[in-house]
Parts: C-alpha cells; structure tokens; sequence
C-alpha cells in the first residue's frame, strides 16, 4: 500500500502540473483538444464539448494537447484561439503555468502538514545519528551500512544524545580521508562494529556518501493563529526551495561527485513508500519537496521541457519573428529521445539495485 501510496503523489503533482496549463490555456480562450493523464495505451477516455479527457497506462506523465499540434483537427490554420497565433506573453503564460502549479501546490501542501501535524516545537535527542547511504556505490554501503542504521561511536567516542552528535560524526568523517575510522551501529536492536575508510573529496575532506539526520522524534504544539501556519509555511517553502536550487548548483558545478545522488523514478517511489510506511503524513512533506524539483526541472531551458519552449519563445521576442518549426522540431525531438533514453537508464539502474534487495522486492510484491 505505501507503495501505491507513493505513486499516487506523484500522478498527483503531475495532474497539477498539467492542470496548470490546461486552466492557463482554457481561461484565456486557447483551444485545447487534449488532457491526458499519463502516457502509453488509453485506460480510460471521456470525449468533452472541446477536449478529449485519457487516463493511460503508465501515470509518471502527462501532457496537454493543442490542435496547433494535431494534423487531423479541422481548426483552421489562421484561428487566432491556437496558441500559436497568440501573442508571446500569452503562450509564455500557458507554458510556465505548470511550474506556477507545482509550486503552489508546494506551498499549500506544507500548510496542510502544519495544520494537521502541528508546529513543531522541540526534538526529543537519543543517542547516536541516524544514516542511510546515498546509493549502493557509496563507501557506507559497501562497508555494510544500511538505510535505517543508527551509528551509536565513531572511533570509541560515544554519540551523545543531544544536536551536537551530528556534527561530531561529521567532523570525524570529513577529518580522515583515506583513513580507517571504526563504527558501533546499531540495528534491529543488535549492536555491532563496522570499519571503513572515506575516501578524498574534491574538497579535500573525508567523503562516506552517507546522509546523516539526528537520532530524534519531533514534539508539536498546535498553531496559535492561521497566520502562523501560512507564515511557517511560507519559511519552509522557501529552505526547500533554496536547497533545491543549490542541489541542482551542485549538480552542475561539481557533477562527479553529485551525479551518483540524481534518483530516477524507481528510486522515487522507493522513497516516498519509506516515507509512508514509517508515517502517512510524511507522504505531504515528500509531496512538497517532489513538487518543487518538479517545477524546477521543467523550467530549465532544456529542450522537450517547459524551459525549453520558453527559451524559443524569448528568442521570438529578441527576434521578433519565430525560430524556424524545423529547427524547434529537430532541438525538440533531440532533446526527447536523450529525456527517454535518461528515464530508462535510471528505471533499469535503480530496478537492478532494488532487486539486490530482497527485503524490499518481498514488500513490493506483498
């Protein structure tokens, strides 16, 4: 179930991302002749007055359709309700709409999780920190620790339960590259010693490929005032934001080391499960943050995404004339295939790992 839990966020986030362009489009006269909610074969369709609404097959997608597009439409060519025949401004709207969803949709999931979950007030601290390594070629894994590990000492010092367990382990990690440091963990309530050795950062600091968290339950206090939760959420909105920026910074400046924590959909899903398994109200906090990478994503000036098609139509404008079809076809279509070709090499990647780990396949399947 928190498997199917997972998906459905995301067909969510992606049914918002095409709602937005879809009520963009609608609200300004554009014509639209399809909605579709996935890709693959149609499961479900509903013919409306003007648009043909599709479930298909495989929900992590979508699109929005225009008779701009359709060779078959009977839409006369000069009709000034193609999107093609509207000013820039307006297709500019219609194509970063999607984003504006997502990133609406963002904001307003963190005000639902503040208004049910509660204000967060203080972290009740046990000992040790909480670590899950970034993917399976990472030193941690390969020294035997797992997601879910909590390292209780590192080099016979005690985590002490308390914030400042976290930066301890971390300074001790990044203080000896290429040396041996030892590890008490525990795990399913067994205590045992691990060793391994980071390896050199481009930074010249101990690198494990490990994400650390404090070993630490949250205490909430209910919200005094709506204008409290909208005011946190407002905060929230904007740390996950930034982070995410600075994410895809990282990924660009410094793609060596980064590039092994880019995650597919497969990996995803695992995650959002994860989340929905140990608490369902999580599932709102992984909803926002796939959100907002979502939006980012899209309005990177990539070809076959949002970004892409308003780099061309800010061409238009410089220009005053449009990019030729046949060269915006060509980067389109380009772009595309290098887009699927991504998706697959992450989904076969990530389903390799996944099936090295029975644990996890014998839940997928129960």
């Amino acid at each position: 179930m928190s498997v199917l839990a997972a998906i459905a966020v995301l067909a969510v986030l992606i049914l918002v991302h095409e709602l937005g362009h879809f009520v963009a489009a609608r609200s300004q006269g554009i014509l639209v002749n399809r909605f579709s909610l996935g890709f693959g074969p149609v499961l479900l369709k509903y013919q409306g007055k003007q648009t043909e609404y599709a479930v298909r097959a495989f929900p992590l997608g979508g699109f929005v359709g225009f008779p701009d597009d359709d060779p078959d439409s009977d839409v006369p060519p000069n009709d000034p309700n193609l999107l093609r025949n509207r000013p820039v401004l307006d297709r500019a709207i219609v194509i970063s709409a999607g984003v504006i969803a997502n990133l609406i949709f963002a904001y307003l999931v963190l005000v639902l999780q503040l208004g049910i979950v509660g204000i967060p007030k203080e972290l009740n601290y046990k000992a040790g920190v909480a670590v899950q390594p970034v993917n399976q070629e990472s030193v941690a894994y390969q020294a035997g620790i797992r997601e879910g590990d909590i390292i209780l000492a590192v080099n016979g010092e005690e985590l002490p339960a308390s914030e400042k367990s976290t930066p301890l382990l971390t300074k001790e990690i990044q203080t000896h590259p290429n040396q041996q440091i030892e590890l008490k963990i525990l795990r399913d309530n067994q205590q045992q010693t691990l060793k391994l050795t980071p390896k050199l950062g481009a930074d010249g600091k101990g690198v494990v490929g490990v994400a650390l968290s404090p070993n630490a339950t949250a205490v909430y206090r209910r919200p005094n005032s709506p204008f409290e939760i909208f005011g946190l959420a407002a905060n929230r909105f904007q740390q996950l934001f930034v982070g995410t920026l600075s994410g895809f910074g990282q990924l660009i400046t410094n793609f060596q080391q980064t590039a092994g924590q880019v995650s597919g959909p497969v990996n995803i899903v695992k995650i959002g499960a994860k989340l929905a398994e140990d608490n369902s109200v999580n599932l709102l906090s992984f909803a926002a943050i796939i959100s907002i990478n979502l939006a980012i994503i899209n309005i990177l000036p990539l070809p076959a995404l949002d970004g892409g098609q308003l780099a061309f139509l800010l061409i238009e404008g410089l220009r005053g004339k449009p990019v030729p079809a046949r060269i915006q076809d060509g980067v389109m279509q380009t772009g595309l295939v290098l887009l699927l070709g991504l998706g697959i090499f992450l989904i076969v990647k990530e389903t390799t790992q996944l099936t090295s780990q029975l644990e996890w396949v014998q839940r997928l399947f129960q």
